[in-house]
C-alpha cells in the first residue's frame, strides 16, 4: 500500500480549513470552494438522519432480517450516531410487531419510529409498541389515489388530521408525508401540508417515491414548502434515476431538516439515499458538523454487516467503502497524491478508518509510485535506477495483466542484479589493489 501514512498531514490542513468554513457567517466562508452559497434557509450544517434500513431496507428484494439481525443493525446504527431509526410497520406482520417492541426496549439513544399508513387502526397498533414516534403516509398523486387507496383529497386531509391528533394525544412525535409527492398536484399538496401543520405535526415529509425528481425540482418544491409550513421538513428520495444523493443535498440547501437513508441504499427497487454516500457528500460541505456527530470509521463495518445480511457485495464504486474508492493508478495522479493527497482526493480515507492505495502494477504506473514501493520493500535505488525498473514493469504490463507480486518480483530481481553488479565491481577493485606493484621509494 503506497503512501498510506506519510501524506495524511496535508489532508489535516485541508480538513481544518473546511471545518472553519462550516458556518455561514464565517469571515473566511468562501475560501473553501465546496461550501454552498450562504443562505439562511440552508441546513447543510445542521441536518438529521432518519435511518430506514430496518423499514425501507426490508423492502429490498434480497432482504430478510430476523430479530437478532435487526437488533444488531439497530445497535450499530445507534452507536454510529443516527438521530432516528425507522422500523417496518407493526401492522405488516405479527413478527414485525414483536421486533418493533423488542427494539423499543433496547434503550437506544436514537429515537425509534415506525412507518404506518394514514389509518387509525395502524396508528393505534403502532402506539402500543412503545415507539417514540410515527411516520404517517398516504399517496397523493392521481396515480395512487386512483389505483392504490382510491380516496380523494378531502378524505385524505380529514383522516390525516384525525390520525395526527390521536398520535399527539399519546405524547408521541408524528410526521405526515405524502407519497409520490413530485407527481402530485402542487396546490393539493401545499393545502394538505398547511392543514397538518396547523394541527401541530412535528414534520411533514416529501417523498420521491418513484425516483423521478431532479435536484432543481427538489430545491423548488422544498423551498416553496418552507414558506408554507413552520414545522420540520423530512425528505425521502428513491434512486431509480441515480439522483438520490444530489436530491437529498439540494433538499437541505432549500430548507429541509431531515433526510431518510438506508445502508448501501437498499430498499424498494433501486433503493433510496445511501447512508455512506450522503455522508461522503456532507463531510465535504460541513466537515466539523459531520465529524463531531457521526462515527465515520464505523461506515465500513455497518455496510459489511448489511451486505452480508442481504447477500450482496459492496459495489466497487461505492462512496467511501468501494474497493476502488481510494485507489490511484495513473502515473500523473500517483505523483501528485504522494506529494499532497488533496490533489486528487476530496475525501480523506483516514476520516473513515481507511487508507489509500497507489497502484503501481500496471502499464500506467509512474516512477514515483514505484519509488515509494521500493522504499516500502526496504530497498535502495537511485532515481535513474527506479526509472529503469519502472520501464521493465511497464514492458511486462504491456504484454499481460500483472499483479502486485509480479511487480515486486521485477523490483527485487532488478535490485538483486544491481547488488551483484556492485559486488563484482567492488571485488574487481579489491583484486586490482592486491595485484598492484609496490611503490619503491
Amino acid at each position: 500500500m503506497c503512501g498510506t501514512n506519510s501524506t495524511n498531514g496535508a489532508h489535516a490542513v485541508n480538513g481544518a480549513n473546511g471545518a472553519s468554513n462550516g458556518n455561514n457567517g464565517n469571515a473566511h466562508f468562501r475560501s473553501n470552494p465546496y461550501q454552498p452559497v450562504g443562505d439562511f434557509l440552508s441546513n447543510v450544517g445542521s441536518f438529521k438522519i432518519i435511518e430506514s434500513t430496518l423499514r425501507e431496507g426490508e423492502q429490498f428484494a434480497n432482504a430478510y432480517f430476523d430479530t437478532e439481525t435487526k437488533i444488531k443493525i439497530a445497535k450499530a446504527l445507534d452507536e454510529f450516531g443516527v438521530d432516528y431509526i425507522e422500523l417496518t410497520s407493526p401492522a405488516a406482520s405479527e413478527q414485525s410487531r414483536k421486533d418493533c417492541e423488542a427494539i423499543c426496549k433496547l434503550g437506544l439513544k436514537a429515537k425509534i419510529l415506525t412507518h404506518v399508513r394514514c389509518d387509525m387502526r395502524d396508528a393505534q397498533l403502532a402506539v402500543e409498541t412503545g415507539v417514540d414516534g410515527l411516520d404517517v403516509v398516504i399517496g397523493t398523486s392521481s396515480f395512487l389515489r386512483e389505483h392504490s387507496h382510491g380516496k380523494d383529497m378531502a378524505y385524505i386531509e380529514k383522516t390525516a388530521i384525525e390520525v395526527i391528533e390521536y398520535i399527539k394525544s399519546k405524547g408521541l412525535e408524528v410526521r405526515f408525508s405524502s407519497e409520490d409527492s413530485f407527481r402530485s398536484d402542487l396546490v393539493d399538496l401545499l393545502s394538505l401540508y398547511r392543514a397538518v401543520d396547523k394541527v401541530g405535526v412535528n414534520r411533514v415529509g416529501i417523498a420521491d417515491t418513484v425516483g423521478c425528481a431532479s435536484p432543481r425540482q427538489v430545491y423548488d418544491l422544498v423551498r416553496t414548502l418552507r414558506g408554507v409550513v413552520s414545522c420540520d421538513i423530512e425528505t425521502h428520495f428513491h434512486n431509480d434515476t441515480g439522483c438520490s444523493i444530489a436530491n437529498a443535498y439540494c433538499a437541505l440547501e432549500a430548507g429541509a431538516t431531515h433526510i431518510d437513508t438506508s445502508v448501501l441504499g437498499i430498499g424498494e427497487r433501486n433503493g433510496i439515499t445511501p447512508l455512506g454516500g450522503l455522508l461522503a457528500r456532507m463531510v465535504v460541505t460541513s466537515p466539523e458538523y459531520v465529524k463531531s456527530k457521526y462515527k465515520l470509521h464505523m461506515i465500513k463495518e455497518i455496510e459489511d454487516m448489511v451486505a452480508e445480511a442481504v447477500e450482496v457485495n459492496t459495489p466497487f464504486n461505492n462512496p467511501i467503502t468501494g474497493f476502488c474508492a481510494f485507489t490511484h493508478k495513473a502515473g500523473i495522479h500517483a505523483k501528485a497524491i504522494l506529494n499532497n493527497p488533496s490533489t486528487y482526493e476530496i475525501l480523506n480515507p483516514a476520516d473513515f478508518g481507511l487508507t489509500r492505495y497507489v497502484h503501481f502494477a500496471s502499464r500506467l504506473t509512474g516512477w514515483n509510485a514505484v519509488k515509494t514501493r521500493v522504499g516500502q520493500l526496504g530497498l535502495a535505488m537511485t532515481d535513474d535506477q527506479v526509472k529503469e525498473v519502472t520501464a521493465k514493469i511497464k514492458a511486462l504490463a504491456d504484454v499481460r495483466p500483472i499483479a502486485i507480486d509480479d511487480a515486486d518480483s521485477i523490483i527485487r530481481s532488478f535490485h538483486l542484479h544491481l547488488s551483484e553488479q556492485g559486488k563484482a565491481v567492488h571485488n574487481g577493485e579489491a583484486a586490482g589493489q592486491e595485484m598492484a606493484p609496490a611503490v619503491v621509494a
